[in-house]
C-alpha cells in the first residue's frame, strides 16, 4: 500500500498511457485530463491507494460520466400518465416531427405571404379560437407565468378577489398569494375554506377591484360541507362593473372524458362560454409541450400581449411548433384521443390492458399478473384512480431490482411492491415491451448478485 502511495502517477504518465488507449480519439485532451485528475484526486482521498479496476479503466469510467447527457429518454412503467418528474405528456408524433422541422430555419416570426415580419403568436392564435370558441389567444412558457401575466395586466396596483379556499399551492412550492404579489396586484380574500357564495365576492367589490380569480383545485378535492360561486355567477355579477373573471383552470382539458369515467375537470370551452379569461398548460390533459396558454376575449388577450413581460414569458419556436401539430389533432377529436399519448392512455380500455399485460409477463420470468390502479398525475383529476392490470415482477430485494432497472438503457421506472417490482402496461407502449424485458433480465441478476 505504502509503496503505491509512494508512485502515484504524474498527469502526464497517465495522459500518455490514455492517448496510447485511444481515449483521446474519443474526447478532446481538456476532458481526458479533467478525468484523470478526478481519478487522481480520488486515489488520494483513499490515502493513495490505486483503483480497484487499474487506472485506465478508471478514466475510462469518469469520462464516460462526463460525455453521458443527464436528460436522457426514460421509459414509464409506473402507470402515472402525467409523472411531472418524468416531464409530463409524451407528445404525439406530429408534434415531435413539428418540433424536429422547427430545429433549423422556420418561418417562426415571418409571414410567407407578405414577406415580412409576423407574430410568432399566430401559429396558435387561430386554433386556439377554433377549439375552445374564444376570441383570441396567447401563448408563454409556462401556466404560472401565465397567471403571473394575467394578473400583472389586468390588476397591478389595484385588488384580485379569490376565495379562501382557492389559495392553493401548485407544484415546486409556488403559492396563488405569491404569485398574486409579485404580479403587482393586492389580494383579497372571501369566504371561507369550504364555503364561499357569491355574496361573499359581492361585499369585497370596491373602487380599487381590478379582477376576481377562479382557481381549481386541480390537486385536492374538497368534500362534504362545501359550497362555492359558479363561473357564471361570477361573470354575472362582475360583467356590469367591467370587472374580468379569470379562470385558473389549471390541466387544459378540451375533450370531454366523461364517458371513461373521468369528470370534474373543467373543460376549457366551459369556462369560455360561461365569459371568463381561461389560463390552462399545455403539458398536461391537453397533451402538448409546456407552455402556458390563455384564451378569452380579444381586448383582454390584446393587452396581455402589450405588456413587456409578455416577450420575457414567450415560449421558444420548438414550443410553439409542437403546441401547433397538437393543437391541429383536437380538429378531430377521435383522432386526437387515438394520437394523443395523454388521451390514449386515460381511455385504453380494461380488457386491452388485461391483454397487454399477461403479454408482457409472458416474456419475463416468473412474472404474473395481477389487478392495480393507475393514477392520471400532473395536478389533474385529483384522487381518481384508473383499474389496470400490472405485471409483478417477484423479488426479494425491490428496491435492487428497481435500481437496476434505473441503470439500464433505456432506463425503466416502475414502482415496488411487497417483494415485487410492478410494471404498469397503461404508461408503456408496445414498441417497448423488449426494452422492459431486457432491463428485467439484467435487475434480476443484479438483485441475485446481491
Amino acid at each position: 500500500m505504502t509503496d503505491r502511495r509512494r508512485r502515484l502517477p504524474a498527469v502526464n504518465a497517465l495522459l500518455d498511457e490514455a492517448r496510447t488507449a485511444g481515449l483521446l480519439a474519443a474526447a478532446p485532451r481538456a476532458v481526458v485530463v479533467d478525468a484523470i485528475r478526478d481519478t487522481l484526486a480520488g486515489a488520494r482521498a483513499r490515502g493513495g491507494e490505486e483503483p480497484g479496476t487499474g487506472w485506465l479503466d478508471e478514466i475510462r469510467r469518469r469520462l464516460a460520466e462526463r460525455e453521458r447527457r443527464s436528460l436522457v429518454s426514460v421509459i414509464n412503467a409506473t402507470g402515472v400518465v402525467l409523472h411531472t418528474n418524468l416531464g409530463r405528456a409524451p407528445l404525439a408524433k406530429p408534434a415531435v416531427r413539428a418540433c424536429v422541422e422547427a430545429t433549423g430555419y422556420s418561418a417562426l416570426e415571418y409571414d410567407l405571404d407578405e414577406g415580412e415580419r409576423a407574430s410568432r403568436q399566430r401559429h396558435t392564435q387561430r386554433l386556439l379560437s377554433e377549439i375552445t370558441g374564444a376570441e383570441d389567444g396567447l401563448v408563454v412558457n409556462n401556466a404560472a407565468a401565465a397567471l403571473l401575466l394575467v394578473l400583472n395586466t389586468l390588476a397591478e396596483g389595484g385588488e384580485t378577489i379569490v376565495s379562501r379556499g382557492e389559495l392553493v399551492e401548485i407544484g415546486g412550492r409556488f403559492r396563488i398569494p405569491e404569485i398574486l404579489e409579485k404580479s403587482g396586484s393586492v389580494l383579497v380574500e372571501v369566504g371561507t375554506t369550504n364555503r364561499t357564495r357569491v355574496a361573499d365576492y359581492e361585499q369585497a367589490i370596491g373602487a380599487r377591484t381590478r379582477c376576481v380569480l377562479k382557481v381549481h383545485r386541480s390537486n385536492f378535492r374538497l368534500t362534504g360541507f362545501v359550497a362555492e360561486a359558479t363561473l357564471t355567477e361570477l361573470v354575472g355579477l362582475m360583467g356590469s362593473r367591467a370587472v374580468p373573471v379569470v379562470h385558473d383552470v389549471g390541466s387544459g382539458l378540451l375533450l370531454d372524458l366523461s364517458p371513461w369515467g373521468l369528470t370534474n375537470e373543467p373543460l376549457v370551452q366551459e369556462t369560455i362560454a360561461a365569459g371568463a379569461l381561461a389560463v390552462f398548460s399545455g403539458d398536461k390533459l391537453l397533451g402538448g409541450p409546456q407552455a402556458g396558454i390563455i384564451v378569452g376575449a380579444a381586448d383582454h388577450v390584446q393587452q396581455l400581449a402589450a405588456n413587456p413581460l409578455a416577450r420575457a414569458l414567450r415560449p421558444d419556436k420548438v414550443t410553439i411548433a409542437a403546441l401547433e401539430a397538437t393543437l391541429a389533432l383536437y380538429r378531430d377529436p377521435e383522432a386526437a384521443r387515438r394520437e394523443i399519448p395523454v388521451l390514449a392512455m386515460l381511455t385504453e380500455d380494461s380488457a386491452r390492458l388485461r391483454r397487454r399485460a399477461r403479454r408482457l409477463a409472458r416474456r419475463i420470468t416468473g412474472a404474473a399478473t395481477l389487478p392495480g390502479d393507475s393514477a392520471v398525475g400532473g395536478g389533474a383529476y385529483p384522487g381518481t384512480s384508473l383499474p389496470t392490470t400490472l405485471v409483478a415482477v417477484p423479488t426479494r430485494s425491490p428496491d435492487t431490482f428497481l435500481a437496476a432497472l434505473r441503470r439500464h438503457e433505456p432506463p425503466v421506472i416502475a414502482r415496488a411492491g411487497p417483494e415485487a417490482v410492478l410494471l404498469d402496461v397503461r404508461t408503456l407502449r408496445d414498441d417497448q415491451f423488449t426494452a422492459v424485458v431486457h432491463a428485467a433480465d439484467a435487475a434480476r441478476h443484479d438483485a441475485d448478485q446481491h
